[in-house]
Order: C-alpha cells, then structure tokens, then sequence
C-alpha cells in the first residue's frame, strides 16, 4: 500500500533565485490577483514574513487545514508550512482540490521521529506486554502514515491546544496511553491531568524498548522518544538567566519545551495561547517567549508597548519551515497558474480515510 504519492517533485529554476525581492513580490501579487478566489494561501505561524505577508489565513496546522477544507472555492491550496500540514490539509479537503507545499525539503523533524514501521513493531511489543488496554493518540505533528495507525486502532490526534481533553477522553476509553511523536508535549500533558512521572514510560523507538524502571503495571503513558527540535533548545539554564537579568520578566512558553522548563516557567501554552497573553498583556510588561524565533520577532513588532525576548537569545528559527521562502512560494504560484503538476501532495486513499477518523474523533470532542 502507497503511504503517500507525492506528484512529479520538481526544483525550484535558478531564475527566482536570482530576481530581487520586488521582482518577486510583484509576481505574487498578480498571480493572487488572477486566480482570484481559486487560490488559497494558508501560513503557518512559523513562517517567514516575507511569505506570511501574502497568506490568506495564518494560525496553527490544524486550523489551517480546516480553515483549507471550508474553502470550497479554492481549488488551488499553497501550503505554507510543512509536510505533515500539507498532508492534514488534502486529507481534509475534497478530491476536486489540490494541495501544494511550495518545498517539498519543508519537512519536520518530529514527525519524522515516527515512521509506520517503527510505530508497527513497537505496538506488537506493547500489546504483549499490557494486553488490550492502551490506546494511542497522536500529536497532529505527525505524519498521515501515523494518524492513519492512531484511527485504525479506535485513538485520536491531539492538538497543544486540546491535548489536555483528548488525553482524558482516551483514559475513559483505556487504561494506558501511547502518546506519540512527541515525548514532552505528552508528559506535560499527563502531568497537569494529575499522572505522576513514575507513571511515565518512555518508548525508545531505536532500540525498539520500553524505557522504565519501576513496576511495569504502574504504567499509565508511553512516551513515544520524539522531540521538536526548535523547542527542545530552550534550557533550565535559559529560565535561571532571565530570572537573574530580568526578575519582574515573566515566562511563558509552548508545552513542546521540556518538562523541567515548563515546570519553572509561569505559563505555557499552545501558539494561539502564548499569541493571545501576549496580546491581553499589560502595556510595559516583559515577557521571555519559549517558542519558534520567526513567531517570537513577529510578537516583537507587533507589541512595540511591552518588553519581548526570545527565552534563548542564541535562538534561531524552525530551518525546514524555513524552507519556504519568496521564491519558493512564486514559483509555485506561477506553476500553478500554469498547471503544472510539481510539488503536489496527495495522500493514498486508504491511509487518508484511516487518518480522517482519527481527526474526527477529536474534532467531534
């Protein structure tokens, strides 16, 4: 079975590398300007500004899928974002439209932290050691492959916004948990549920073992050994900094940060959550932001009244949502408009119905 068809990948030609940024720009423009209504641009938070300014919608994956799927006009979707969020999105909409990543180099590095044949193996070794009483969800930060895996055996995906609810459904469905790709996420999340880190195990999907060493039938989670790479660079250390430089600073920072850093930060969150304190801040306040740069300057700019840094200063922005840059996202306009078939993202049907009840189950919730 095909897990994903990616349709004629093709390179970027050396001209948009070598046109000048109004060049560029301009050709944007008159490209949206012709196709009008039949072209969708979402942009993940993520993103640069120089692509975040022609974006139709910005937000979060999962809302930018959906946001793709309502548009019914669009038959065009330029995905400015990653892989995994271009997969979501054709999964989403209907088979009348198409769905574009401008680089098909935008991957992530958590997603790819779990591929099927990994997750296959390590479920076969789970069920014989806790039997049929563990259900897996999956983080939306995840390929179709695995959200297919999560709805074919009765779990869900999870957004950082939602985790907290999907996880306690999924504990009145089962008595355990797999939690995948992302470790942190999922032990901040079970923590705040009131599950203790004793109760935590980790899946090495490497050596293809559990890593735990007490009693086995205290297990309650299952951490798949997946991280984010951008988050994971913001350090204990980070934290103790801006407390000696800056103690009237708050912290906040996204869930995807260890457990240790979220435990001495004063709040974490989803994107739209640190977006939203930010912005119902109290003018002159100062806040240290524990998330990806290019959203971090973005929050910069946009609250000139308040003190903003980066929780790491030596921090820097997420390279494959970097991918997508000004010629990239021309290019693929262009293309478009001419009907040429690169760069398309189509997920094989079977995985895409699987995956669609996992999405389902929790936007049902």
């Amino acid at each position: 079975m095909s897990i994903l068809q990616t349709m004629n990948r093709t390179m970027i030609p050396d001209i948009y590398k070598q046109m000048t940024v109004d060049e560029l720009e301009n050709r944007v423009r008159e490209v949206k300007a012709r196709l009008g209504n039949r072209l969708f641009i979402p942009g993940h938070h993520y993103q640069k500004d120089e692509v975040i300014q022609f974006a139709d919608a910005t937000g979060d994956s999962l809302v930018l899928a959906q946001l793709s799927a309502q548009n019914r006009d669009a038959e065009f979707i330029a995905f400015c974002g990653v892989h995994f969020m271009a997969e979501t999105a054709d999964i989403l909409t209907t088979s009348e439209q198409k769905v574009f990543l401008p680089d098909m180099r935008a991957g992530c590095s958590m997603a790819d932290m779990a591929d099927i044949y990994q997750t296959e193996r390590a479920w076969e070794v789970i069920m014989e050691t806790f039997g049929n009483t563990i259900l897996p969800l999956t983080y939306v930060n995840s390929t179709a492959a695995i959200k297919a895996f999560v709805g074919e055996h009765g779990g869900a995906t999870v957004t950082s916004s939602n985790a907290e609810k999907m996880v306690s459904w999924a504990f009145e469905q089962k008595e355990r948990i797999l939690f995948l790709p992302d470790q942190h996420l999922g032990r901040n999340t079970a923590y705040n549920l009131g599950v203790s880190l004793g109760e935590m195990a980790v899946w090495n999907p490497q050596e293809n073992k559990l890593e735990y060493d007490g009693e086995i039938d205290h297990v309650k989670v299952i951490l798949w050994k997946g991280h984010c790479s951008v988050h994971e660079n913001f350090t204990v250390a980070n934290v103790q900094s801006v407390r000696e430089k800056h103690p009237e600073m708050k912290i906040i920072v996204h869930p995807e940060c260890s457990r240790e850093v979220v435990a001495l930060s004063d709040l974490a969150g989803s994107t739209n959550y640190i977006i939203e304190a930010i912005k119902n801040a109290a003018p002159g306040s100062s806040w240290a932001i524990g998330t990806e740069q290019n959203l971090v300057s973005r929050i910069i700019q946009q609250h000139p009244d308040k003190h903003i840094v980066s929780l790491n200063p030596y921090m820097c922005s997420c390279l494959t949502m970097n991918r997508i840059d000004l010629p990239h996202l021309a290019w693929s306009l262009e293309s478009i408009e001419k009907g040429e078939s690169g760069n398309i993202i189509k997920v094989d049907e079977e995985v895409a119905a699987k995956a669609k009840l996992a999405l389902d189950r929790m936007l049902q919730k």
